[in-house]
């Protein structure tokens, strides 16, 4: 079905779950709760959503959400549900994808849990939005980086600096051998660091710190803020000598996402801070799998995918099939590969774990702590870093590496293993 949208999604339901998934299925396309006129056979049949594939699971005792309905059994049925749509219900437009995807369904008294899963998007559907301009091959292209990952680091503290402190920073960090840096997600555009100022005082010194050695360190300035505010922003960084901006995207949303990514010359870095809210809880939101499809196809050139042994709730398979998502191409087509960005309490004992389980080094690493509470100082975990993914790519156990490395061998007594 080449002009049909395809979604799963994990299903619970106090109804037989071919019930509770022709609800769905009428409630997103030509339906209501009751038949209308209009809708024809022959309607029905052009712009009806289609159950495709049921997949029974267990049952439970419970309804994992409040307010949903039951048919009295007490039995709550689980299963898998592959809904399908005519492209010609939304056009190529993402929002109104989204609107049909994941929109009313998780409210519906028939549905007691529902996770969406994964989406196929037709040909037709992914030539039309942007997808990222650089994705992996253009990042290491603008970064100077040619193989192994993207050493990262993020500005600590998150807020509070002056511009001129940030940039002193940045120079400490750019001196330390960093490839690439970014702003906090809480730093955007406040009176204590306004955009402008600080995109200023930190290209001055990066574009020092390029002159003197060559290469041009990466920061991702965070440009979040109402569309017209991002164009100037991005616009801003790229007339300083920048090579990256950063938006949050649960908070601008895939229109701002789509504006600044048509706009946009500069690569794009895609903070999915608000993400637990959406995915913690495993009967409702999505999975990353499919949402992270979505801001592929509207232009993220890097995605967060959290760490292993990270700070926040996320555990270490989750952590790999996010970044492998990322490096899977859309379709043949339209490959839309995005850089996964590992981050959340990252230091050099984890570069042999993350290499082993993802088996790519096509990514940018982010470790703030890692880098910049190193018992030798910024550079030396800078070092140690390189140290630790140098030694994980060739397959060297790290503390064999560690032997011949002092600043690896610090690394790893000062954050274990």
């Amino acid at each position: 079905m080449p002009d049909r949208l395809r979604a799963t999604y994990l299903l619970e339901s106090g109804y037989p779950l071919d019930r509770a998934a022709a609800v769905i299925a009428g409630e997103q396309s030509s339906g209501t709760f009751v038949s209308v006129p209009g809708e024809t056979a022959e309607l029905k049949e052009r712009a009806g959503a289609r159950v495709e594939r049921i997949e029974a699971l267990e049952t439970v005792a419970a309804p994992s959400l409040p307010g949903a309905g039951g048919d009295g059994s007490g039995v709550w049925r689980r299963g898998i549900v592959e809904l399908s749509w005519p492209l010609g219900n939304f056009g190529t437009s993402l929002p109104n994808l989204a609107a049909t995807i994941a929109g009313n369904l998780f409210e519906l008294r028939e549905v007691s849990g529902l996770k969406l899963l994964d989406i196929q998007v037709p040909e037709a559907f992914a030539a039309a939005n942007p997808g990222p301009q650089f994705g992996v091959a253009g990042t290491r292209a603008l970064a100077g980086v040619a193989q192994g990952p993207l050493i990262g680091t993020i500005i600590k503290p998150s807020v509070g600096l002056s511009p001129d402190d940030t940039a002193a920073l940045v120079g400490t960090l750019c001196a330390a051998g960093i490839d690439f840096i970014k702003d906090d997600e809480l730093q955007a555009d406040g009176p204590h660091c306004p955009f402008d100022a600080r995109v200023r005082a930190v290209m001055r010194v990066v574009r020092h710190h390029a002159d003197r050695s060559g290469k041009k360190v990466m920061v991702a300035f965070n440009l979040t803020g109402e569309v017209d505010e991002m164009r100037a922003r991005h616009d801003l960084v790229r007339a300083e000598g920048g090579t990256c901006v950063m938006a949050s995207l649960n908070s601008v949303g895939f229109t701002g996402m789509l504006a600044l990514r048509r706009h946009a010359t500069l690569a794009i870095h895609a903070h999915r801070n608000g993400w637990g809210m959406l995915s913690r809880h495993p009967l409702l939101g999505w999975s990353y799998v499919a949402w992270q499809k979505m801001w592929r196809l509207a232009g993220a050139d890097h995605l967060h995918v959290n760490g292993l042994r990270n700070k926040f709730s996320e555990d270490d398979a989750s952590v790999i099939a996010s970044a492998r998502t990322c490096l899977t191409p859309l379709l043949a087509a339209h490959p839309c590969i995005a850089m996964p960005v590992f981050s959340s309490g990252q230091t050099a004992a984890q570069a042999e774990g993350t290499f082993q389980a993802l088996g790519a080094a096509d990514l940018i690493f982010a470790a703030g702590g890692g880098i910049m509470a190193h018992p030798g100082g910024p550079a030396a975990g800078v070092a140690g870093l390189r140290q630790a993914w140098d030694a994980a790519v060739a397959g060297i156990p790290a503390e064999v590496a560690a032997r011949g490395h002092r600043e690896l061998r610090e690394a790893l007594a000062a954050y274990g293993r």
